[in-house]
């Protein structure tokens, strides 16, 4: 869980400008996709052009990954094969969509592992992300989360998981009307808590109303507030809103580290606890610090 994916900015593979255009934004993670953003006749040309773009651009300090097509597709092992016997030096993960059972991971993670035996790659680096789109997957999302030592992230798709489930709502990542709460509460805490339990991050899908930064703010908040660790984004203008919001303030990074230096120099003198500001801090307070801490110094802040 140490790198951040406060933001994973997605870029369709068939658009050279848009691949050009994403190295140049602030997102922490940069998924190129051949998946939903590439047309059936494009999906050849598509691979193609995103195994180029791996090879020759530089994405500097990003998380680099291709979102290859469903395990179900006769385009998932061609994308798997093609991107990663070419460019799997220059590529950080796999996002595979639609994952239901523990099984779409696992053979992920065999094939991947072929092809790395057979092209002198490291064994193993390669990650997986899961994404979660249907009531299937998200009751077994525990078992995917832990099915191979690859997986890194799972990531909640709002737009299938609406269809599937018969929530009303035509714009992707928005809310329905007719509920006092937030509807996908439930799923949130499940994706986190199977993901904290396999010690992987859990990320949010994206909103798809463009220009509303507003209902943007708003849903990046809640999934926030419920734990997740960041967000995608389909927007250039989206990234520094689902940033700013999965990174802590500055006063609040501050206090933690504060809070987790007067940790320390307790600990040193031999005590179990401490007081800072008025409060009495423990081990728990500590490692909630240091969440804080550690996302503080992710998002670039520094004594």
């Amino acid at each position: 869980m140490s790198r951040s994916r406060r933001t994973c900015h997605a870029v369709p593979g068939s658009n050279e400008r848009f691949i050009a255009k994403a190295v140049s934004l602030e997102a922490d993670e940069i998924f190129l996709d051949l998946e939903d953003a590439v047309a059936p006749n494009e999906k050849d040309s598509a691979r193609e052009r995103v195994t180029e773009a791996l090879l020759s651009t530089d994405f500097g300090d990003k998380i680099v990954v291709v979102r290859v097509n469903g395990t179900d597709t006769p385009h998932y092992y061609k994308d798997l094969i093609a991107v990663v016997e070419r460019a799997g030096d220059r590529l950080d993960a796999v996002m595979v969509p639609k994952v239901r059972t523990p099984g779409d991971v696992e053979m992920t993670d065999k094939l991947l592992t072929q092809i790395e035996l057979a092209n002198g790659l490291e064994v193993g680096r390669i990650g997986i992300e899961a994404q979660i789109e249907d009531a299937t997957g998200l009751l077994v999302c525990e078992a995917i989360a832990a099915a191979s030592p690859r997986m890194e992230t799972l990531v909640f798709g709002p737009g299938d998981y609406s269809a599937a489930i018969g929530i009303p709502v035509t714009t992707i990542g928005a809310a329905p009307d007719g509920y006092p709460g937030d509807h996908l509460n439930y799923v949130y805490s499940k994706l986190v808590v199977a993901a904290r339990a396999a010690g992987i991050q859990a990320i949010d899908g994206p909103y798809a109303r463009v220009g509303d930064d507003e209902g943007l703010r708003e849903r990046a908040r809640l999934a926030r507030a419920l734990g997740l660790d960041g967000k995608w984004t389909i927007h250039p203008g989206q990234v520094a809103i689902v940033n700013e919001v999965f990174s802590p303030e500055r006063e609040q990074w501050e206090r933690a580290e504060a809070m987790l230096a007067a940790y320390r120099e307790a600990h040193a003198s031999g005590a179990g606890a401490a007081v800072f500001e008025g409060e009495m801090i423990d081990e728990a307070n500590r490692k909630m610090a240091e969440q804080i801490a550690q996302a503080g110094r992710a998002a670039g802040y520094a004594a």
